[in-house]
């Protein structure tokens, strides 16, 4: 099944306009992108080296039980929080991900 980048972006729209009336964002934030394996022998790494390249820092987290499987977290330093900007940084990293096996889990501010 392909993976429907328009459903997603809506989503992140959505889920941002929801978060800005409800807590209020700032205006710059470390953005977190979850990625996970969508397969057993996907390997983390290359996504990785090729995230780094595009100014992504990543992370690697081992999963501690079935249910809390392993991910990659890619993220874009000081960034500015906007719906769009989180999209443009999630359509990059989401598009890398499947490439490498890998599929979105959704994202995260840290400011």
């Amino acid at each position: 099944m392909a993976h429907d980048l328009d459903a997603q972006r809506e989503e992140t729209f959505a889920t941002f306009a929801e978060l800005s009336s409800e807590h209020g964002l700032p205006d710059e934030a470390d953005i977190d992108y979850f990625l996970v394996p969508a397969s057993e022998d996907a390997d983390w790494r290359p996504l990785a080296d090729t995230l780094s390249k595009a100014g992504y820092d990543c992370q690697w987290v081992e999963g501690e039980t079935d249910e809390d499987p392993p991910y990659l977290i890619a993220t874009l330093p000081e960034s500015a929080v906007t719906a769009m900007s989180i999209w443009i940084g999630e359509e990059v990293a989401t598009k890398e991900a499947l490439a490498h096996g890998f599929k979105p889990d959704g994202w995260g501010l840290e400011g």
